[in-house]
């Protein structure tokens, strides 16, 4: 370990002593990591690294608001590759199929309630990385291979053949097959079709496995499409992809995450 490599870190955790604890311990361990702000919880972990685009993320994995993949997977969507990606390490409770899942991924992770010994090794391969300076590109996807093994399969659910969604004081009778996409918002699930836009109270998460897997994909945190509707997927000049559509103008961005879906034969 380097104790004099500097570097900035957010931790987020939503349990004030065991965030201290480890501030603590990575002060005993890392002396020259800035601790530049605590959050209570995934979403405001979000907007702080946004804002702040610390080197290192500690991201519990259970808190209020967004899990620690979840805050992760967030963080993908909207970097905006002004500066790396930052170092993640997701802090969980001990539980032998979650530490099996991230050696598996090949994640990096630590323990609550903290070890010392072994949050040094974290440290060491932490420093040994942002002194090496790779690519910010190679890092994003070796993150994103990583979070890709960690999403929880689908469980099975019945096929949806008709989705009724209101517009306005009607209930429309939409066949699946004729949804472009679905749009999460708010409180409601946007429903597009080429007639039109109608709204649902159904999650993403619960309506995803009532769709037909070899038609529809996700392709955001917010976004299920319609593969029969895409005609084209394009990569800006940063490397991200975006969708046109056969039957509306809208364009529709692809998480790094879901980029792997599109590529070419």
């Amino acid at each position: 370990m380097n104790p004099a490599l500097p570097g900035r870190a957010l931790i987020a955790e939503d349990e004030p002593v065991l965030a201290a604890v480890l501030a603590r311990t990575l002060a005993q361990l890392w002396p020259a990591l800035e601790i530049v702000a605590t959050a209570p919880n995934g979403l405001a972990a979000v907007e702080q690294a946004l804002a702040l685009r610390p080197d290192v993320l500690f991201l519990d994995i259970k808190m209020p608001g967004q899990t620690g993949l979840e805050a992760a997977e967030a963080l993908l969507e909207r970097w905006d590759d002004a500066r790396p990606f930052p170092q993640i390490v997701f802090v969980t409770a001990y539980d032998d199929y979650a530490v099996q899942a991230f050696e598996r991924a090949a994640l990096d992770y630590v323990l609550k309630p903290v070890n010392e010994a072994r949050l040094a090794r974290t440290v060491a391969r932490l420093q040994e990385r942002l002194a090496g300076n790779p690519p910010p590109d190679a890092g994003l996807a070796r993150l994103v291979e990583q979070m890709r093994a960690l999403l929880p399969e689908a469980p099975a659910a019945g096929r949806l053949g008709v989705i009724r969604a209101a517009v306005g004081n009607t209930v429309r009778m939409i066949p699946v097959q004729d949804v472009v996409y679905f749009q999460a918002l708010d409180k409601y699930v946007n429903v597009a079709t080429a007639e039109g836009d109608a709204l649902i109270r159904l999650s993403l998460k619960e309506l995803l496995p009532q769709l037909d897997g070899a038609r529809f994909c996700q392709v955001s945190r917010g976004c299920i499409v319609n593969l029969t509707e895409v005609s084209c997927a394009a990569r800006d000049a940063a490397g991200k992809l975006t969708l046109s559509l056969r039957s509306r103008p809208d364009k529709l961005k692809v998480s790094p995450l879901f980029a792997h879906l599109f590529r070419q034969m």
